[in-house]
């Protein structure tokens, strides 16, 4: 249900190219950075979204959805599942097309949210490992 192929599909290589991945951090040894670096290379442009907004895989980062300064087709979520309801609400607030979040990061009330305004959602799965499903 949280991953349904058609969605993932879609997401991946219909919605749009510009990701912002929430919680990517110059952390190499976190997750988000290397899925950040899987991206790029399938060719999505990749905003870096942290507090201390860093430069990451030389894309320049924001502290937040808002900050970003032009559109974002998907957010794709790295942080705990206690904050990852309000990440989906900045998404649907600034226009993202899609949410994505990532292994673990799990919030029913927050998938009802997103997909009640109109958007794709994916919970709990990893685009670094759906893309090379894709074929």
């Amino acid at each position: 249900m949280y991953g349904d192929p058609r969605t993932i599909r879609r997401i991946l290589n219909e919605l749009g190219d510009t990701w912002a991945v929430v919680g990517l951090s110059a952390n190499e040894r976190r997750a988000a950075h290397g899925v950040a670096d899987v991206l790029q290379r399938f060719g999505k442009r990749i905003v870096p979204v942290h507090p201390k907004a860093e430069t990451v895989h030389g894309e320049p980062g924001y502290p937040s959805l808002d900050a970003i300064p032009f559109p974002v087709d998907v957010v794709d979520v790295f942080v705990n599942s206690e904050l990852a309801g309000g990440i989906a609400d900045e998404a649907v607030a600034v226009g993202a097309k899609a949410v994505w979040f990532q292994l673990g990061v799990l919030d029913e009330a927050a998938w009802d949210r997103v997909r009640d305004a109109g958007l794709d959602m994916v919970m709990d799965r990893c685009p670094a490992i759906e893309i090379p499903r894709l074929g």
